[in-house]
């Protein structure tokens, strides 16, 4: 099918399936205002629209602002539903920063649930965008960092989701391994198939095999920057596994459909290759419930 064809396809599917409730749906990677890049909607009418359309949560998602505090807000306006945050490892932190981590885990409520390793400050960002510019690297000479083995520390001591933001392929697997020797229970690969990670099918399986679950996300399949097909993240969430997959929006952005909208269609263009509901559930709700650590 046609790049421009697919695009229209895909958000026709939004616009009629997009008004059924999403129930139960968790979305772990969620972009919404205040931030310091343009956003479509802000995070407590993100919160109410999720509600409204019956999703169960939202993990609120900012390069450069930790947003545990936010979460905290958000669920005094908005309850009903659960809202988490977490913190990106980016330059504004002060990269790889163990304090930083540890300090959210203090912050009120609780909801401050995952860490990212860096993503647009990320060594493997910079390289691949090919900008000379301060970035933060999670390794060097093939071994990880001490602060940032110092970081999965945390992660296993406090229960935390550890993403591999946008690490490369081989710094995500390292930083698995490690997780996985440390004792952290919830990891999740960051949009794997896509810039600037683009894990192949195989090293997916084998982040798998380590216990990390595989996120695709809708950002992927629209816009400008598209780099796959619907057919292309079937083919690699079948060869991983259901069991292991995450479904997630990646959405905030003000040209991009709203997060439920966006969802929507991804359910259904995946329907369409030939996932079941119950899939489809899983891959939606059971597997970000446990990412989280939620019953």
């Amino acid at each position: 099918m046609a790049p421009h064809c697919f695009a229209v396809g895909i958000l026709a599917a939004a616009a009629a399936y997009g008004q059924s409730p999403l129930n139960g749906v968790i979305d772990i990677h969620a972009h919404s205002d205040p931030d310091s890049l343009p956003r479509k909607i802000d995070a407590i009418d993100l919160a109410r629209l999720a509600k409204k359309r019956g999703m169960r949560g939202l993990v609120l998602k900012n390069h450069y602002e930790p947003t545990a505090s936010l979460a905290y807000l958000v669920r005094k306006e908005v309850p009903g539903i659960e809202i988490f945050g977490g913190i990106d490892l980016n330059l504004t932190v002060g990269g790889i920063n163990p304090a930083a981590v540890d300090r959210m885990t203090m912050m009120k409520g609780g909801w401050g649930r995952v860490v990212w390793m860096p993503t647009f400050d990320a060594e493997n960002q910079a390289r691949f965008s090919k900008q000379d510019r301060p970035c933060v690297p999670v390794a060097k000479d093939g071994q990880l960092l001490p602060a940032v083995k110092q970081v999965i520390a945390l992660a296993a001591q406090h229960q935390l989701t550890l993403e591999t933001g946008h690490s490369s392929a081989e710094e995500g697997l390292m930083i698995i391994r490690e997780a996985h020797r440390q004792g952290v229970q919830h990891i999740v690969v960051t949009h794997a198939m896509i810039a600037p990670v683009r894990m192949t099918i195989p090293q997916m399986q084998e982040a798998a095999r380590e216990g990390a679950y595989i996120e695709f996300v809708y950002n992927g399949l629209i816009g400008p920057n598209r780099e796959y097909e619907i057919a292309d993240y079937a083919k690699a969430i079948r060869a991983v596994g259901v069991q292991w997959c995450i479904l997630s929006s990646d959405l905030g952005q003000p040209a991009n459909p709203l997060h439920p909208d966006g969802l929507a269609a991804f359910f259904s263009a995946l329907r369409n290759e030939g996932f079941q509901q119950s899939e489809i559930d899983q891959m939606s709700k059971a597997n970000p419930a446990r990412a989280l650590g939620l019953p």
